[in-house]
This record gives C-alpha cells, sequence and structure tokens, in this order.
C-alpha cells in the first residue's frame, strides 16, 4: 500500500469519526476542512467533496446540498466504521481507544 492509499483511508477515518462524535451526527464540509487540518492534512475543499462522495457511495453517510456546501450525516453503518465494529476497504480500521 502507498503512502497516499495510507492518508487517503485516514482522511476517511477522521471524517468518520468527526461525525460519529457530533451532535446530531452531522456536519458540513467547511468544518469537516477546518478538523481534517487539525489533524494534519492539509487538503483542499474540493478533496474533502470528493471523499465525502466516496463515503456516501460505500452507504457510510448521507450527503445533502445546502447552498453549495454539502453537509454531510453519517449513517449506522458508518458509525460502525468509525468505531471499529466493522470494517469496510479504503477506510484506516481505528485502534482501539482507551
Amino acid at each position: 500500500m502507498s503512502f497516499s492509499d495510507l492518508v487517503t483511508q485516514d482522511i476517511r477515518l477522521v471524517i468518520l469519526r468527526t461525525l460519529a462524535e457530533t451532535n446530531g451526527y452531522s456536519c458540513n464540509e467547511s468544518i469537516i476542512h477546518a478538523i481534517l487540518a487539525k489533524f494534519g492534512h492539509k487538503v483542499s475543499r474540493d478533496q474533502v467533496k470528493n471523499q465525502l462522495a466516496w463515503l456516501e457511495e460505500q452507504g457510510l453517510v448521507t450527503l445533502e446540498t445546502v447552498v453549495d456546501i454539502y453537509v454531510a450525516t453519517i449513517t449506522g453503518r458508518g458509525v460502525d466504521i468509525a468505531d471499529g465494529s466493522a470494517t469496510v476497504p479504503g477506510v484506516k480500521r481505528p485502534h482501539p481507544r482507551g
């Protein structure tokens, strides 16, 4: 696996964990972009949108467009991936918390 693949998988995990821990299980792309930067992922807003679209294709989030901004909501399957109860190729598996 390449370094780029590892980074992409971590970005997806950070997005899912963010949504799972957010009140209402929902967040807009701007907030997700800022949180990714806090975790050391300097990505463009376009890259955030691409990752959200990929997560939607996998059934891990649903997307709503509000004035050209994505609002993502995690699905039950997405929560399972975020907490490590299930896995999906393309998303990093989280380490146990503790």
